[in-house]
């Protein structure tokens, strides 16, 4: 995801003209074997999608504005036996590490904590340890999830890092992962490429398995603000707001499926 803000001006999907060919004939399996390129020290970059994988302010804060606040985290889940988060976009696990640290410091005993991330080409151990290891705060987190982040990620990567969390990354396209996924989930990450990127990730089609498969009264959170990403997610039953984004970026999207 990108923190420059053209998604934002878009009234409608991206059309073909306005997508880069090179990455429309780019074979799924080309793309997973692209290799990533590293800006600025530690700062992952898809070639294939041209963008960034996190905010190139502060990805962890971003993670805490945008995701944790914006589904009104850690407040939710405080009264709660069970919270269950779905993700679209693992990406490097930034977001899963750093909900991970809060949810220890918040939790009670006997919680627990189901997060469930969609990733179509999830990375390599060390490329999630390097990308990580720019944040000291999560470092724990890292280390624990790169620890038995399998070989060759693939199929549903489950996950049981305490005694109180489990993660759950599935491999492959969203739109499958997500409709036959259990329902009830608490509250989303919706974390894919930039629309103008992806749009895929963004179509009414997918958001509306995602609003099918949450429960009454969760949530959603995403740092995109695309007009035709707006009008899907009301179009499939969340009541959607608008907050200022992270850093300076002026929208983000939030919202919740009525009880």
């Amino acid at each position: 995801m990108t923190d420059i803000d053209p998604d934002q001006i878009g009234l409608a999907p991206p059309s073909p003209a306005q997508i880069d060919t090179a990455q429309m004939d780019t074979a799924p399996s080309e793309i997973a074997n692209q290799p990533l390129e590293w800006r600025d020290g530690d700062m992952p970059y898809s070639p294939a999608f041209g963008d960034h994988f996190y905010c190139q302010t502060d990805g962890r804060l971003e993670c805490g504005h945008v995701f944790l606040a914006g589904n009104g985290l850690p407040a939710r889940w405080r009264d709660r036996n069970s919270f269950r988060i779905g993700e679209l976009g693992f990406g490097t696990g930034l977001n899963f590490a750093e909900t991970w640290r809060q949810w220890k410091e918040q939790r009670g005993p006997g919680q627990q904590l189901h997060f469930t991330s969609f990733e179509l080409y999830p990375m390599q151990r060390d490329e999630i340890d390097r990308a990580l290891s720019h944040w000291p705060e999560i470092d724990a987190e890292r280390q624990a999830l790169t620890a038995a982040w399998p070989d060759t990620p693939e199929g549903i990567v489950m996950l049981r890092l305490d005694e109180q969390t489990t993660l759950s990354v599935v491999c492959g396209r969203a739109l499958d992962g997500v409709a036959v996924a259990d329902p009830e989930f608490d509250a989303w990450y919706l974390d894919g490429f930039a629309p103008s990127k992806n749009a895929d990730m963004w179509s009414e089609e997918l958001m509306r398995l995602v609003c099918e498969k949450t429960a009454p009264g969760g949530s959603f959170a995403t740092y995109a603000a695309a007009g035709f990403v707006r009008r899907n997610l009301g179009a499939v039953g969340f009541i959607v707001e608008r907050r200022p984004g992270f850093a300076g970026k002026r929208e983000m999207l939030c919202g919740v499926k009525p009880s």
